[in-house]
C-alpha cells in the first residue's frame, strides 16, 4: 500500500506538492521545455528518471513528471503521482508511424493501445482493453483540431523492445515479431511507442483519467514504399506539447462549468 502522507520513494514528492493534472514525457530532458508552456514554471526536483516541474494553466496547478522509457517506470510514476493527489495523467512523447497515412510531424492521439508490453499484465488480464479516459481523449482531439495541426486519432502499439521493432529479423523470435507487425498494419494501428498501454491500464486500475498524444518522428512503412526520405524525420515535439497544454485548458474550463 502506497503511503500518501510522506515523500514517495521514487519521484521524491508528497501530497500537496503536485497538481491534479500531470503531463508525462518520457525524457527528463524535455521537462523544462514543456514547463515553459506553463505560467510561473518552477523546478520541484529530480530523482532517477523522474524530473518534476510545476506551473499553472488558467490558475490551476499543473505538474510535469518524466517517466523514463517503457512500462515499468511509467507505472511507478503513475502510482506515486496518484498517491500524491494526481487525477489526470497525460502522456506526451514521440512515436513511429505504422499506418501510411501517418506522416512525420503529425500528431497522433491514442484512442487505445495494443498491450504488447509486460507491465500492464501485472494490473489486468490480457482481455482487458487499454483505453484512455473518454473526456481526456475528446479534449486532446478538440485541442489538435483547434490548433489546426495534422492529427490522427486511433489505436497505437505499445511494445517493450525498441530494437524488437527496428531490428526484428535478428531476434530469435523474429517470425513472431514480424507476424504481429503485419497484423497491426492490417488492423489500422497508427503508430508504435512504449508507454501508453501501461499508462491506460494502470489508470483504469487506480480510477484516474489518462490520455496520450505523440509527435510522429518517422514512418518506416512510408520509407519502405518510397513515400518519405530518411531526412524527413521530425524531432520537434512542440505540436504535441501545445496539443496537451490546450487539452488541459479545455478540461479545466469544463471542470469549472461543472
Amino acid at each position: 500500500m502506497l503511503k500518501t502522507d510522506e515523500k514517495q520513494y521514487h519521484i521524491g514528492v508528497s501530497r500537496g506538492e503536485i497538481g491534479k493534472y500531470c503531463i508525462l514525457p518520457g525524457d527528463p530532458g524535455r521537462c523544462e521545455q514543456i514547463a515553459s508552456y506553463l505560467d510561473n514554471p518552477v523546478h520541484v526536483g529530480m530523482n532517477r528518471e523522474y524530473n518534476i516541474w510545476n506551473g499553472y494553466i488558467d490558475g490551476e496547478l499543473v505538474s510535469v513528471c518524466s517517466t523514463g522509457i517503457g512500462g515499468p517506470s511509467t507505472a511507478i510514476a503513475a502510482e506515486e503521482l496518484c498517491a500524491c493527489g494526481a487525477t489526470t495523467l497525460i502522456r506526451i512523447g514521440t512515436c513511429g508511424g505504422i499506418s501510411t497515412k501517418v506522416c512525420p510531424g503529425d500528431v497522433v492521439i491514442a484512442s487505445g493501445a495494443v498491450r504488447q508490453d509486460g507491465t500492464s499484465h501485472e494490473y489486468a488480464p490480457p482481455a482487458f482493453p487499454a483505453v484512455p479516459d473518454s473526456e481526456t481523449l475528446f479534449a486532446l482531439a478538440r485541442a489538435a483540431k483547434k490548433l489546426g495541426y495534422s492529427n490522427h486519432v486511433g489505436v497505437v502499439q505499445s511494445k517493450d523492445s525498441f530494437y524488437g521493432q527496428h531490428s526484428p529479423a535478428r531476434m530469435p523470435v523474429a517470425s513472431d515479431l514480424q507476424e504481429k507487425w503485419e497484423a497491426w498494419k492490417r488492423l489500422g494501428v497508427l503508430a508504435s511507442e512504449m508507454e501508453a498501454s501501461t499508462l491506460f491500464t494502470v489508470g483504469a486500475a487506480l480510477g484516474i483519467a489518462t490520455g496520450a498524444a505523440f509527435c510522429v518522428v518517422w514512418n518506416q512503412e512510408r520509407f519502405l514504399l518510397g513515400l518519405d526520405k530518411q531526412e524527413d524525420e521530425v524531432h520537434d515535439t512542440a505540436r504535441a506539447i501545445e496539443t496537451v497544454v490546450e487539452a488541459i485548458r479545455i478540461l479545466i474550463e469544463e471542470s469549472k462549468q461543472g
